[in-house]
């Protein structure tokens, strides 16, 4: 039986922090994929075989006018994309497309509506925002729902976030981050005995992460610990703001920002720490986290995790087990949990050891991407049964979109 084709569709392949969409689609082995983009970035990093670079139509301008002011179509159609989309899908006979962000579902929904074959779209956070500035984005969210036969979604607090807007639970499957395991060996960490406790957290420095509630937490956890420090690895907006708040509580000769590093530095760091501190919290725009990548890589390689209640948070870190949480932006609840685990020596030895056994258990990269083509196929399925109804109720079908489109 043949392969099915995927379309990975991203429009930026791809910003630093998406390692994540790299492993996913480099792991996928059952079923064929290629990269559709319009723009691409860091290929070094990232580097793929097989990757489509969606050309830019050309315009005819009164072809582009007809169809943007006389019969009102959406830009996809009169900016000459959606020709441009279809003709490169048809070349690669693709069986599937999968849409990673659902903002970029929401800008390619007549696409999705109108295609003759379906679509998944993968939310991952900051993608179940609803966007003040655009009124009718909640209402094309809920079309892109009903539009493709799965939502794709990597926690079930996004789940719960996707439900809360619009999307039927029956079409939503949980799409986890896979880790690959051979790339976080786990150590046995012992407590370091002059006190010289490193903890460490490894994200984009932006408001969602909760950096100054980690700050403020480790300021008071150094007063009474001065040999501990703190490595914030990552880049962002927020840094000159970081370091002037590290400054302000007296912490700057103890908190290194490491800027971005490479998978075998931040390995090395991941060994050199302790402890792992992820306090993330709902931003004033409802941006979210799933579950970050940087805790399940950390927890991988036998760090406990001390983190928030926040978004897919609790599905990978177990209180009492893996770590402890607190509430978001409690930074004292924060150093009251850094100063009990630390001064329990025993037991954050053995948190450790199950954090790195509940990783292996539940975000085993292999067992994820296996899940991930299931879906894939499951969408086929549900699509290719929805045609064969529609043709048995129908005879005679109404022209698809694209074919009445007007050639240029």
């Amino acid at each position: 039986m043949p392969k099915l084709v995927v379309a990975s569709y991203c429009t930026t392949f791809l910003k630093s922090e998406m390692l994540h969409i790299y492993r996913q689609v480099t792991a996928l082995s059952d079923v064929q994929t290629f990269i559709m983009t319009k723009k691409l970035q860091n290929r070094e990093r990232f580097p793929f075989d097989d990757i489509e670079l969606i050309p830019k139509p050309r315009i005819n301008p009164l072809r582009h006018g007809w169809l943007k002011f006389v019969e009102r179509r959406p830009p996809i159609v009169y900016r000459g994309e959606y020709q441009a989309l279809s003709n490169l899908l048809e070349r690669r006979g693709a069986d599937l497309m999968h849409i990673y962000f659902g903002h970029t579902g929401v800008h390619l929904l007549p696409f999705i509506e109108c295609w003759r074959r379906p679509c998944v779209v993968s939310f991952h956070g900051a993608d179940v925002m609803l966007k003040a500035a655009n009124p009718d984005y909640a209402m094309k969210l809920r079309k892109v729902f009903q539009a493709a036969p799965l939502i794709l979604a990597r926690s079930r607090s996004l789940e719960r976030r996707l439900i809360a807007i619009g999307c039927p639970p029956g079409r939503i499957r949980i799409n986890r981050t896979g880790v690959p395991l051979q790339q976080f060996p786990m150590i046995r960490r012992a407590a370091p005995r002059d006190g010289a406790w490193h903890f460490l957290q490894a994200c984009r420095l932006i408001p969602k992460k909760g950096l100054t509630t980690c700050l403020r937490a480790f300021a008071l956890f150094q007063k009474v610990n001065p040999r501990a420090e703190l490595f914030i690895a990552g880049k962002g907006p927020l840094q000159p703001a970081l370091e002037a708040l590290a400054s302000e509580l007296g912490v700057s000769e103890w908190v290194h920002f490491t800027g971005f590093l490479s998978q075998a530095d931040l390995l090395a760091l991941y060994h050199r720490c302790h402890v792992f501190l992820h306090p993330s919290e709902m931003s004033a725009d409802e941006n979210q986290e799933g579950i970050p990548n940087s805790i399940l890589e950390a927890m991988a390689t036998g760090m406990p995790v001390l983190a928030t209640r926040h978004g897919g948070i609790p599905e990978a870190v177990e209180e009492g087990r893996s770590g402890a949480l607190v509430e978001e932006r409690d930074y004292e609840a924060l150093a009251a949990e850094m100063k009990k685990m630390t001064r329990s020596r025993r037991s954050f030895a053995e948190m450790g050891v199950l954090a790195s056994e509940s990783v292996a258990a539940n975000f085993e990269q292999r067992a994820q991407t296996a899940l991930l083509e299931a879906h894939y196929r499951e969408a086929v399925e549900i699509a290719d049964e929805a045609e064969a109804r529609e043709t048995a109720e129908t005879p005679l079908v109404a022209p698809r979109f694209a074919e009445r489109v007007p050639a240029k």
